[in-house]
């Protein structure tokens, strides 16, 4: 059994079990309350698949999928911080996966993307997150990295399509994971994916003191 966890665009949590059955799920396409329901999703998703595993319907959690993005600050880290917080309580591997990948999975698996296509994200500022894939099974192969764009007046290269979503579906994201892992395919560092330097930096210096 699989938890996935993404907060890069709204909240979504899952549980799914080996076989692929959605277990239990929770999500909302908010972009301001990552933080407030983060803990009541967890806390419903892993009795739900907790109940489960108990009834014997389903095997004991044995990894937690964590979305890296690409996303904005503020939201990106409630999703890493509380998917390495049940890891290290369950003693399970942290597998994290790009969140753009489990909606192109999600296009190709549903029959809606063919060859190259662009999975497109709000990044906040007027610009998009955008990472350009091939369709290809069964993990999404990834044709150019994620990058920042304008909204507006951004268009894609000739005859690559757009695909701009408003929420990550969690089920997908432990599809992909559980895909790589059937593969023996590696998995990224547990470093999210921010495109946009900080806006807070760190001091260079004292400050002036003037009096």
């Amino acid at each position: 059994m699989l938890l996935a966890i993404d907060t890069s665009a709204g909240t979504a949590v899952a549980a799914v079990a080996g076989n692929g059955r959605v277990l239990a799920e929770r999500s909302t396409a908010d972009t301001r309350r990552h933080a407030e329901v983060i803990g009541p999703f967890l806390a419903e998703v892993l009795a739900g698949a907790d109940a489960e595993a108990a009834g014997g319907n389903a095997d004991p959690l044995t990894g937690v999928v964590t979305g890296i993005g690409p996303g904005p600050f503020t939201g990106l880290r409630v999703g890493i911080a509380a998917a390495r917080a049940v890891a290290i309580a369950r003693g399970v591997p942290l597998l994290p996966v790009p969140s753009h990948d489990a909606v192109a999975l999600d296009l190709i698996e549903g029959g809606v993307a063919a060859g190259r296509f662009c999975v497109v994200t709000d990044a906040r500022r007027r610009e998009v997150a955008v990472t350009e894939y091939a369709a290809s099974l069964p993990v999404p192969s990834v044709v150019r990295s994620a990058r920042l764009e304008p909204r507006l007046g951004f268009a894609p290269d000739e005859g690559v399509v757009l695909y701009e979503v408003t929420e990550i579906p969690a089920t997908a994201l432990a599809h992909v994971a559980a895909a790589r892992l059937a593969a023996g395919a590696t998995f990224p560092d547990p470093q999210p994916l921010y495109l946009r330097a900080p806006d807070v930096t760190m001091p260079t210096g004292p400050k002036r003191v003037t009096s």
